[in-house]
């Protein structure tokens, strides 16, 4: 079998991206090469190739559902939101540009070579292509050189299966209602409709399915996927739906060790904290303000798209009083990318790499000040642990460290901090405080280490007074990922009519 399937969606956050995954699994499974591909992607989530290069974190995880390494030119365009109307553009993994949204769909039909290059090359290498698209392909205010949705799906004459979220309340004339709002040439694309994150008996649906069927004058459903409670990295933090979907998933424990992550407004790749949810005894929580505190034992600065702004976010909600008590307290600190920016002495950026604003003053932690500049670092990083402490780092002497790298500034450090680890390549990289409690670094994925992790861990249990775990019961991220994904893969393959599926592969729109 040969061919390609494109999942598309009444609204973001439909579950879209899962799906996608879902039958890269299934199909690989099943024997067939399958890869994923997503023309335009928009997130501030993001993953590094092996070769340094920039992609969408939703492609990355379809790739690892099939068994594939990552590749750009499975999102060869990605847009990374630098505010509310402007987003930095990234072709084929490398940034070009920063763009306001109407100069970017001014411009974007350029790109149409560069997507086609990279869906022609992935066709000819595997057996199925499962598409993505964007939104909603009844966004009529922006189908004029649509790259994303039915324009791509025209181009490449590919099958199309709609997918509604019935989890937020209106599923029937969303499916309805987007079918119809298309022209009769996209309409007829559109060869199932999907129900996805349904909780309860999926028999009190039936009469609904039959008759929206009756409604769409044919278009078959061709299942309801159940609601599924998921540990795998999310596309987006853009806006509170980030919030919404890591407490469905992470019910509220009592935990022994407690993580409180800052949520920036332009919080990114907070996927590097997903790890933390695997240990049992961690309640790991997201909060925006320091009456959210709940006397936690490490406090988390994340990775942001604009440093600048985020940080001056933080210093208008009062959190630098806050911040400096938990350290005082002896509490651990960690800022990581954008966070470890902000807890040095100043931050600037003369070129409007990311912000209007030129300058600003750091939270003061460390002794470090950070440029922001044009050429951005993007690249795989092995690394091993220098720093000798008794404290929260004990025993990580020589301990191996993979992550990567992807930040726009460079910094300089002072000589009141010490270097953490040294990478492949013999660079220092990284600083913690002279009392040991204070840690910022460039590293993302650290916490997917899981010896360093369990380490760090038990160092913490050890001054709580609370029983260490065994470093054999250490698990890698992408080991309970894996899992993760056959999980999906199995409930999906028995709520959809795969045969059915199977069969509009085969036959396309040729």
């Amino acid at each position: 079998m040969q061919g390609s399937i494109m999942i598309q969606g009444t609204a973001s956050s439909a579950g879209k991206s899962l799906l996608n995954a879902a039958l890269c699994r299934i199909l690989a499974q099943d024997g067939f090469r399958a890869v994923p591909f997503k023309s335009q992607n928009m997130a501030l989530n993001s993953y590094v190739t092996a070769e340094g290069l920039e992609m969408g974190r939703a492609q990355a995880v379809q790739a690892e559902a099939a068994y594939l390494e990552p590749r750009v030119e499975m999102n060869p365009v990605l847009l990374k939101p630098t505010s509310d109307r402007g987003s930095q553009v990234i072709v084929q993994g490398r940034p070009v540009d920063n763009m306001e949204a109407g100069d970017y769909l001014a411009w974007r039909e350029k790109l149409l070579p560069v997507i086609m290059e990279s869906y022609r090359r992935l066709q000819r290498e595997h057996d199925v292509v499962v598409l993505e698209g964007a939104g909603s392909p009844a966004e009529i205010n922006l189908k004029r050189g649509d790259l994303v949705n039915m324009g791509l799906a025209r181009q490449v004459k590919t099958p199309v299966l709609l997918v509604g979220d019935i989890d937020r309340g209106g599923v029937f004339a969303s499916l309805y209602g987007t079918v119809k709002l298309l022209p009769p040439g996209e309409r007829s694309l559109i060869k199932g409709v999907v129900i996805n994150k349904f909780r309860g008996d999926v028999s009190v649906l039936e009469p609904g399915l039959r008759e929206l069927e009756e409604l769409l004058e044919g278009i078959p459903v061709l299942g309801v996927v159940p609601y599924l409670e998921l540990n795998l990295d999310d596309e987006d933090s853009v806006t509170d739906r980030f919030q919404e979907s890591f407490q469905e998933r992470s019910p509220s424990r009592k935990g022994e060790i407690n993580v409180q992550v800052l949520q920036l407004p332009r919080l990114s790749n907070f996927t590097d904290f997903n790890p933390l949810e695997t240990e049992e005894d961690v309640n790991l929580s997201y909060i925006r303000r320091p009456a959210e505190l709940n006397r936690p034992d490490i406090i988390i600065i994340p990775g942001s798209k604009n440093t600048i702004q985020d940080l001056l976010y933080l210093k208008e909600h009062g959190w630098e009083e806050p911040l400096r008590g938990h350290v005082e307290a002896g509490g651990l600190l960690i800022g990581i990318c954008g966070g470890f920016q902000m807890l040095g002495r100043k931050l600037q950026d003369p070129h409007g790499v990311e912000s209007t604003v030129e300058s600003a003053s750091g939270l003061g932690f460390l002794d470090l000040e950070t440029v922001m500049q044009g050429e951005k670092s993007t690249r795989r990083v092995e690394a091993t642990w220098h720093y000798r402490d008794e404290g929260y780092f004990a025993g990580m002497q020589e301990e191996p460290l993979s992550g990567y790298e992807i930040h726009m500034g460079r910094t300089f450090c002072g000589e009141v901090i010490y270097p953490l680890f040294v990478d492949s390549e013999g660079y220092w990289e990284g600083a913690v405080n002279p009392e040991g409690n204070i840690l910022g670094t460039y590293l993302h994925g650290i916490f997917d280490n899981p010896t360093w992790r369990r380490k760090l861990l038990n160092n913490l249990r050890r001054r709580k007074g609370i029983g260490e775990k065994e470093e054999t019961r250490s698990v890698s991220y992408r080991e309970h990922k894996e899992k993760e994904y056959d999980r999906l893969a199995e409930a999906v393959r028995g709520s959809l009519d795969m045969e059915k599926i199977y069969r509009i592969i085969e036959e396309g729109n040729g």
